[in-house]
């Protein structure tokens, strides 16, 4: 099963994908929120070429476990997303994603600039490799 993540920003949108297999997780792209959100031309080109069955979307938590500020948006969002492009939602953790993501890309050598613009797809990346080791365990 294909799994499609969307860490959704409010600028951008970090988008990663599954194998086939749903065993692993690997960051794709950087999209302006926008043309997410808008279901533009850019996007529904990533759906057409990675045939997701479900789109994992981050659910910003506080480190609490607690839903974060930006949580109903996030949500309401992603769900007119799964909606328009006739795709089940589910959401998983993203709490730390960017961090781990940060301290990826910092182990291949980038430094603050020449992460811009990649930190939202590997974040991506990260909750989805979490949300795919969960429900293949479970």
């Amino acid at each position: 099963m294909v799994a499609m993540a969307l860490d959704i920003g409010e600028k951008r949108v970090g988008i990663a994908v599954s194998d086939a297999t749903g065993r692993i997780a690997s960051p794709v792209k950087v999209l302006p929120a926008s043309e997410v959100i808008g279901m533009a031309r850019p996007f529904r080109m990533l759906l057409e070429d990675y045939e997701p069955e479900i789109l994992v979307c981050g659910r910003p938590m506080t480190l609490a476990g607690e839903e974060g500020p930006q949580a109903a948006r996030v949500m309401e969002q992603a769900r007119a997303i799964g909606r328009a492009a006739g795709l089940p939602v589910a959401f998983a953790d993203e709490r730390l994603s960017s961090t781990e993501a940060k301290r990826i890309l910092r182990e291949q050598g980038l430094n603050e600039r020449s992460m811009r613009g990649k930190v939202d797809m590997v974040a991506a990346s990260v909750f989805l490799q979490t949300w795919l080791d969960e429900h293949r365990a479970g």
